[in-house]
């Protein structure tokens, strides 16, 4: 890691703390004016001529399809679409149009300042899988640091910073992600600034899918050799 001070996280997403400094989460950038909150892309900041709406639901469309009109089945991939300007009331609308953003992600967050949050090691989260994602829990630990890497790294993957582990002894979920990849106070985009941390406490249901698609595509190269 590197040797830079580390950032001071709000105790809870409280509205003095969204009334403070430019706020960011993921890649998302909170600014307090003038009596009301304006959301936008956080590499948008400086851009005069985006698409205006006030109404929070526009979130969920916004967060729904990346620059290039693709469907995002993850919302923490780190490929959210540019061109927007949210303006909002207050900061319960700043709250709700965030959840839309990053499902989950806040309650996560006050959680784990509350120390209160649940991890769920990933052969937990496999071995308690039933139909056809059973096969996952057959998943090796080399295919696992292999798929962990891929799958879930900041860079084109997922902003989440990983908190669970890989299995019960409390083994790193992959060797091939950098420290930093668990580290609340590193931001996850690359920016390097202050930003609210999107926590994973379990793994997400389309990496459970990727496994099994890993297991399944051993099992049909073993059988074909």
């Amino acid at each position: 890691m590197s040797g830079r001070p580390r950032q001071q996280l709000p105790r809870n997403i409280s509205d003095d703390w969204l009334k403070g400094p430019p706020c960011r989460i993921g890649q998302v950038l909170i600014r307090s004016i003038a009596e009301r909150y304006q959301i936008c892309h956080r590499e948008d900041a400086e851009r005069s001529d985006l698409a205006r709406t006030g109404d929070v639901e526009d979130a969920a469309e916004l967060a729904r399809y990346d620059d290039r009109g693709r469907y995002r089945p993850l919302k923490t991939a780190p490929n959210l679409r540019h061109g927007w300007l949210l303006v909002l009331p207050d900061a319960a609308a700043v709250k709700h149009a965030l959840d839309l953003f990053y499902p989950g992600r806040l309650p996560a967050f006050d959680a784990w300042r509350q120390g209160s949050l649940m991890m769920t090691p990933l052969r937990e989260t496999l071995g308690r899988q039933t139909g056809m994602y059973r096969v996952t829990a057959k998943i090796t630990d080399c295919e696992i640091d292999a798929l962990v890497g891929r799958f879930c790294r900041s860079d084109g993957g997922c902003l989440r910073t990983i908190f669970w582990k890989r299995d019960e002894n409390g083994t790193v979920a992959s060797s091939r992600l950098p420290p930093e990849k668990f580290d609340p106070s590193h931001d996850q985009t690359g920016h390097d600034q202050p930003a609210l941390p999107l926590l994973c406490q379990e793994a997400c249901n389309l990496l459970v899918a990727e496994a099994r698609r890993v297991v399944k595509t051993t099992q049909a190269t073993s059988e074909t050799s």
